[in-house]
């Protein structure tokens, strides 16, 4: 009890200097918290699958001009095959994923799920609400959803039995409706069709899917209990092309340990992904917390003068070093606690705008043994590594000393105070520097000639019957007033789309592999997307049929097939008898990797397999206008479909979220780490200038002015902040240098971004430093020289 009225009673007695050892913890704490609880969520996922540690997704490496891509997609006839061939297999499953249109009475609405293989219910552990898996496919025409797709079709009815329309052809009866996914699940699936009727339609079309060497759908397994992925993998190496010798396809294992936190493939390998910025944030979060406890320190170590004469009466009376030690300790532990109270505090008032940044509902959860033993964990840390040196500081002093009024020597203490001034320092300068390369590297690739015009262009999803009626889509869209041009593309234009190998030209020699991706276009969708013409002509707008057998192709693509121009040259496909002519050469464009080189790419004129409309708006057309006469003409010519649309800008910056996510919490931490490091220097310069009172009150009898009192006492700390400057440039130039080479297309450091952080730096503190510089300044001396 004694102990709690000391601590509470120097509490007050320094109440400024309490309140900012409180608030700066606090904010560290803060800050640490809420990046610990997106971390954790970060590492929750895929962990309630429980056989999270035998469930693979089988991808494949393919080799194509001596570099080693990795990709999703495997033949469909791969997963019952290893499912009867390889040992070790326990189940596979195939799935094809959709979004697709579902309507019942008067109710549509577009949801994503998948056609599967029954077997799907085992490898994901999905729970039946109504129905059971064993019954769940009976039929080709039963289809399972989830809670949620059920209330927002059904409301609260019971949805077994219920027939639903699927794209506005098919009808297929519920069978079993489960549990929804998890939040922090990778796969996330709201309906799921027996994969057969995906099958069965796919080679009605003649597409080929058949074949060994067309990879087309999505592949899982289970292992059996007790088998390693490595014997696995090495049965898969060869499997594919034991079964087709033209097929260059190697199957590998990739654990769902892995699925959301080391996803990015390099030449083959894994080279991490999103646990690359949870490494980063844990060591910020830990970083913010040591400025914290640095700044209790110092601020702690400049007041032991007020609190030697204690020790001397105390020492006197009896008391012990190791007692002191304890009582010094445990006011930093009270402190601390305080602190994490009002951290936790903090937390629970940012947490929305917290969430709504990182695209996540995150909870405190005090109820959680784990993150009470977080908290306790960090409260003891913080309060045992900001109290150390302060009480073995204290506990030392000598009471006769203390009684005469001598001091101790200070060399020690102020070395580390200057020391830990350094260091805090050190890192704000760090992140600031950090902060701005990272935002100037984000800007540089969304201000990257991608080879199109993203601006004011539309992407609307190809539904029901709108491939076939789009020439009439067409002339009432630029009836519209508001549309500058439209035209159909087989893929989106950001992403891959289907790829292959198999074209030939005239010189091509015969082992040579190249991966080229294909698109389906309409006349008219250069100009409609801003892409530009090298040299050759466009598919033909007022006879598309004329252009069957011709072809576009990128400049990368027309340098591979030789010397010369490409326009006139003859390409073939596979083994096709008559071959295709090239009319066209199209400038090459960036897409799927937008930190990569443009890929080559092989235009159609064609309006099968169509997925998307791109529109282009006039310029200064306003969006909801447009958007209302868009909608009308596309329901008015495809009626029974919700209108679906995006800006494709609006796509292309969601494509960098996680860069900008980095930047975004970059920022936020770097302010709060330069405003704790103030706060610090704030408490310290006005210890320096109560403790230098008397003297800076005889400098002012003897002349001195306001400016120059103020110099001499913020010349100090400018000189530890000017270090701290030195130290933190090669450190930052070091870690930022690492962290641009994930990119191959990338800035420089440039030299001013360090200038603007030292200023920076050096700005701040001179502000924080010169108000209590200033403020003792001003102050008559008489009322601090009175005692003399």
């Amino acid at each position: 009890m004694n102990f709690l009225k000391i601590t509470f009673r120097n509490l007050w007695k320094n109440r400024s200097y309490s309140f900012l050892n409180i608030f700066g913890l606090a904010i560290g704490v803060a800050c640490a918290g809420l990046i610990f609880l997106w971390v954790e969520d970060e590492l929750s996922y895929d962990q309630s699958l429980p056989n999270k540690d035998r469930l693979y997704y089988v991808m494949t490496n393919q080799t194509y001009e001596g570099k080693v891509r990795s990709f999703r997609a495997t033949p469909v006839k791969l997963a019952p095959a290893i499912s009867q061939e390889v040992p070790g297999i326990a189940a596979a499953c195939r799935v094809q994923d959709r979004r697709i249109l579902f309507s019942f009475d008067d109710k549509a609405l577009y949801e994503y799920g998948a056609y599967a293989d029954s077997s799907i219910f085992r490898l994901f552990n999905t729970s039946f609400v109504a129905g059971n898996a064993r019954d769940a496919f009976r039929q080709l025409t039963n289809i399972v959803i989830t809670e949620r797709m059920s209330r927002q079709l059904f409301g609260q009815e019971k949805a077994i039995g219920k027939v639903v329309k699927v794209d506005n052809k098919e009808v297929y009866t519920v069978s079993a409706v489960i549990r929804d996914f998890p939040e922090n699940s990778t796969v996330h699936l709201d309906w799921m069709i027996p994969y057969a009727v995906w099958y069965n339609q796919s080679l009605s079309q003649g597409s080929g899917i058949d074949n060994w060497g067309s990879n087309s759908t999505n592949t899982y397994v289970e292992l059996s209990p007790g088998t390693s992925a490595a014997s696995v993998n090495r049965r898969l190496y060869d499997f594919i092309q034991n079964k087709s010798k033209g097929a260059i396809a190697k199957p590998f294992l990739f654990s769902a340990k892995d699925w959301h936190l080391r996803d990015h493939f390099e030449d083959g390998k894994q080279t991490g992904g999103r646990i690359e910025f949870v490494r980063l944030f844990v060591i910020i979060a830990w970083i913010i917390l040591f400025i914290a406890c640095i700044n209790f320190m110092n601020l702690a170590t400049a007041r032991s003068d007020k609190r030697s004469k204690e020790v001397g009466v105390r020492k006197v009376l009896g008391a012990e070093r190791k007692g002191l030690i304890g009582q010094f300790i445990g006011e930093a532990l009270v402190l601390s606690a305080l602190s994490m109270v009002a951290g936790v505090l903090l937390i629970a008032l940012v947490m929305p705008a917290f969430d709504l940044l990182v695209g996540k509902s995150l909870h405190i959860g005090l109820t959680d043994p784990l993150h009470l033993g977080v908290l306790s964990g960090i409260t003891l840390l913080c309060g045992l590594v900001a109290g150390s040196y302060p009480a073995l500081y204290l506990s030392s002093f000598n009471p006769i000393f203390a009684f005469k009024g001598i001091r101790m020597r200070g060399t020690a203490a102020a070395l580390v105070r200057k020391g830990l001034v350094v260091m805090q320092f050190t890192v704000s300068i760090v992140l600031i520097i950090s902060t701005v390369v990272i935002y100037r590297q984000i800007e540089h690739i969304r201000s990257r000639d991608l080879g199109y015009d993203r601006n004011n262009l539309m992407s609307i999803n190809v539904r029901g019957k709108m491939a076939d009626h789009f020439y009439q889509i067409r002339q009432d869209l630029l009836g519209t007033g508001v549309v500058e041009n439209a035209a159909l593309n087989s893929f989106n234009t950001l992403w891959g789309g289907n790829n292959g190998s198999g074209v030939k030209w005239e010189g091509k020699p015969a082992n040579e592999d190249i991966l080229i991706s294909y698109r389906g276009i309409t006349p008219g969708f250069l100009a409609t997307s801003g892409m530009q013409l090298a040299a050759g002509r466009d598919f033909r707008q007022d006879l598309p049929e004329a252009d069957s057998m011709h072809v576009l192709v990128t400049e990368n693509l027309a340098k591979m097939m030789g010397k010369g121009s490409a326009v006139g040259k003859r390409i073939w496909f596979d083994d096709a008898a008559h071959p295709m002519t090239v009319v066209g050469v199209v400038k090459d464009f960036v897409f799927d990797d937008m930190y990569g080189q443009p890929e080559p790419v092989l235009f159609f004129s064609s309006t099968q397999d169509a997925m998307f409309l791109y529109t282009r708006l006039k310029p200064g057309a306003q969006p909801e206008t447009a958007l209302a006469k868009i909608e009308g003409v596309i329901k008015k010519d495809n009626p029974g479909y919700p209108f679906e649309y995006s800006f494709v800008n609006d796509d292309f910056n969601a494509l960098f979220r996680s860069e900008m996510l980095i930047g975004q919490l970059s920022r936020l931490f770097a302010a709060l780490a330069v405003l704790i490091s103030c706060l610090g220097l704030f408490g310290l310069s006005a210890y320096m200038a109560e403790r230098r009172v008397k003297e800076i009150g005889i400098r002012k009898v003897l002349g001195a002015g306001v400016p120059g009192l103020a110099a001499l006492l913020s010349r100090e700390f400018l000189q530890l902040v000017l270090l701290a400057t030195v130290i933190a440039f090669p450190l930052a130039w070091m870690a930022m240098s690492r962290w641009l080479d994930q990119y191959h297309y990338r800035i420089g450091i440039e030299w001013w971004v360090f200038g603007l952080a030292g200023l920076t730096a050096l700005g701040i503190a001179l502000a924080t430093v010169s108000f209590q510089a200033v403020r003792a300044a001003l102050a008559n001396p008489a009322l601090s020289l009175r005692s003399e």
